[in-house]
C-alpha cells in the first residue's frame, strides 16, 4: 500500500505540470474599436478622440494607441491600441478620461462603439514612424469555425509576404478572444501607392482567392489616416 500511494499521486499530478505551459501565453490584450457617428459630428469627435488619445497613451501599461479616421465615409473612425494585460485594459476602460469621452460622445452616435479584444497572432516588432500621408488599414476578416485553421494558415501565408513589400510599415493579424474564428488585419503603408501595389500583388490576390470560398462576411477592408 506504501508504493502504491505514491504512484497514485504521481498519476493525478502530472496533468496538471503537462498543462502549465498553456498560461504562459502572451498576456497583451489588442483592442480595436469601432466608432460611427453622424457626419455633422465627425469634426467635434475627431477633436474628442484626439484628447482621449492624449490621456489614454499616460495610462499605465499601455504601448499603442492609435485613432484613425476613415477616408470614406469620413464619419467613421476606428481606435487600435495595445495594452500590457487584461488588467492595464480594465483599469483604461474604468479611468475618468475614459468614461467622460464615452459619455460625451453618447449623442453622436449612430451606433454602439463596437469594441473587439484580441489576442496577438502575427505582431510585428517594433515599426518605423508612419511617414506624413501614410494609409492605415483594418479588415475584419471571419469564417465559420471548421475553416479557423485553414483561415490562420492563409493569413500567416499573407503577412510573410505582405511583409516583404517595400512599401510596407507595419502588417499584423489579431485574433479575436471570445470568437477565435474572426481576425483583424492591421497594416500601415508609406503611401497611396504602396498600398495600391499591395492590393494588386499576386500574393494578395492568391489570399483573397482562398478567402471568398470560406468566408463568413464580406471581406470588409476599411482604410484610413490618423488623426
Amino acid at each position: 500500500m506504501r508504493l502504491v500511494l505514491p504512484i497514485l499521486l504521481a498519476m493525478v499530478l502530472t496533468p496538471i505540470v503537462s498543462m502549465s505551459p498553456a498560461h504562459s501565453q502572451d498576456a497583451t490584450v489588442y483592442v480595436v474599436s469601432y466608432i460611427d457617428v453622424t457626419p455633422a459630428a465627425r469634426g467635434t469627435v475627431a477633436g474628442m478622440l484626439r484628447q482621449l488619445a492624449t490621456a489614454s497613451r499616460k495610462d499605465e501599461g499601455n504601448t499603442r494607441f492609435e485613432i484613425l479616421q476613415r477616408t470614406a465615409p469620413s464619419n467613421q473612425f476606428t481606435i487600435v491600441s495595445i495594452w500590457k494585460d487584461q488588467k492595464a485594459y480594465d483599469a483604461h476602460v474604468a479611468a475618468a478620461h475614459t468614461r467622460d469621452f464615452r459619455e460625451n460622445i453618447k449623442p453622436h452616435l449612430i451606433s454602439a462603439i463596437d469594441d473587439r479584444l484580441h489576442n496577438g497572432m502575427e505582431i510585428a516588432g517594433a515599426a518605423a514612424n508612419a511617414p506624413r500621408g501614410a494609409i492605415y488599414v483594418v479588415t475584419h476578416v471571419d469564417v465559420p469555425p471548421p475553416r479557423k485553421d485553414e483561415c490562420i494558415a492563409a493569413l500567416k501565408t499573407l503577412v510573410a509576404d505582405s511583409r516583404k513589400e517595400g512599401g510596407g510599415v507595419r502588417f499584423e493579424v489579431f485574433q479575436q478572444g471570445n470568437r477565435p474564428n474572426h481576425f483583424s488585419v492591421v497594416e500601415t503603408w508609406k503611401n497611396q501607392k504602396a498600398y495600391d501595389d499591395h492590393i494588386t500583388a499576386p500574393h494578395t490576390r492568391k489570399f483573397r482567392d482562398q478567402l471568398t470560398p470560406m468566408s463568413g462576411a464580406l471581406y470588409d477592408e476599411r482604410t484610413y489616416k490618423a488623426l
